[in-house]
Order: structure tokens, then sequence, then C-alpha cells
């Protein structure tokens, strides 16, 4: 696999004529394996939109986006969904975390939607959790967490299955300077140093030096 990230004049539209928004304005983008990239840019600009097409979780307007060396847009739902349940790895900025499953319930989520029995998942999680430093909310429901706590958790789920691309919108926004370098640095060595990609949204100016790559988002194209 010699790219993660291929996207070549992607646009996004919503709405039509007076509504109409042109989100994303012609997108170019390439990404290899064990990078990690991370797009800034104002609010509005497109960020959160960019990497929901990069997920499969949108499809875009026109252009091409390749990701692990397969169109997504070639693909149907059900094997869309699949590709993402098993290579792609998502934190959204709101954490979704259902709230009547435990913290390492929530974690073990994608290993159980792959078939993997109860226990080893459940295992697989209480240990991902206590290296992000959450030993002692296990068993604790997401309501029960501070927002810092809940998006460790919301991290580990994206990590636990071992995906080859991970999207994360503003992993750090509600972390401690302490918190989230811990997490930065095992992003480091959970992803980048077992060749997987990590594309990270964010305003956070502490992890900056964590990128390989930084590119600039602002009205819907990259700009220097």
């Amino acid at each position: 696999m010699e790219t993660a990230v291929f996207c070549k004049g992607i646009t996004k539209v919503f709405g039509e004529g007076a509504t109409r928004v042109d989100a994303l304005k012609g997108i170019d983008l390439e990404m290899r394996p064990g990078e990690l990239l991370m797009i800034v840019g104002p609010s509005g600009s497109g960020k959160t939109t960019l990497i929901s097409i990069l997920a499969g979780i949108l499809d875009q307007t026109e252009g091409e986006c390749c990701v692990l060396d397969c169109n997504l847009k070639e693909m149907r739902n059900a094997e869309l969904t699949r590709f993402r349940g098993k290579h792609i790895g998502f934190v959204f900025q709101a954490f979704n975390l259902i709230p009547m499953l435990t913290a390492t319930e929530n974690v073990a989520i994608p290993l159980l939607l792959a078939g993997m029995k109860d226990e080893e998942a459940l295992q697989m999680a209480r240990e991902i959790l206590v290296r992000y430093g959450l030993e002692d909310k296990l068993d604790v429901l997401p309501g029960s967490l501070s927002g810092g706590q809940q998006q460790r958790v919301a991290i580990a789920r994206s990590c636990i299955h071992g995906p080859n691309l991970i999207v994360c919108d503003e992993p750090t926004s509600s972390l401690d300077h302490e918190t989230g370098v811990k997490v930065m640095e095992l992003f480091r060595h959970e992803v980048l140093e077992k060749n997987r990609a990590l594309i990270i949204v964010t305003h956070d100016a502490r992890i900056f030096s964590y990128a390989d790559r930084i590119i600039n988002l602002d009205d819907g194209k990259i700009v220097p």
C-alpha cells in the first residue's frame, strides 16, 4: 500500500439553489502509511466534511477518493460498512459514546462487531483503557465521566481494532496539557509505529509538534 489516502478534485455540495453550500471546492490530498497529518483552519472551512468523506461517512459530490487503495464511492453500503468497521477508526468531537454501556463496553464495540468473543473483547478494552490512565473508570457509565475522560474512552475505541486509518475531530480539545501529551504519545506508539495513518482536525497548537505535516483548509480549499 503506497498511499493511505489519495484524493483528487474532491467537492462536496449541500443543498440546492438559494440553500446551496459548497463545503469543499476541489481538494487534492495524498497521505502515506505511517504519517500523522493535521488539518487546521477556521470553523466552517470544511474540515469535518473532508474527514467524514475520508472515513466513508459522507459521499463526495465530485472527484476521486481512494482510501487504503479502495475507491469508497464504488462500494455498496454493506461493503462500505464492513470496510469502515475493519480498517477505519473515527473519533467524533461529540464522543458518541453509548450512555447505557460502561467505558469498557463502549471501547469493546468494534471488536464485538467484528465477531470477537465477549470476554476477549472486554479484556482488550480494559487493557487499552489502563494504558490511557482510566484504570479506575472501567465500569463507569459515560454520564459519570468528565469530558476529558469521555474523550479518552472515545480515542481508545477508535484504536482498539487496529485500523489502518484513524481520523480524529479535535481529539485533545477536552484534555489538559499533560493528558493531551500522553494521548499523542500513545497515538504515535500505537498508530504510527505500526505503519498506520492518522488524520487529526485540531485547533490545539499544543500538539502541532507531533504532526509530520499540517495543511490549512479555508473556505473549502487547501491554502498555503
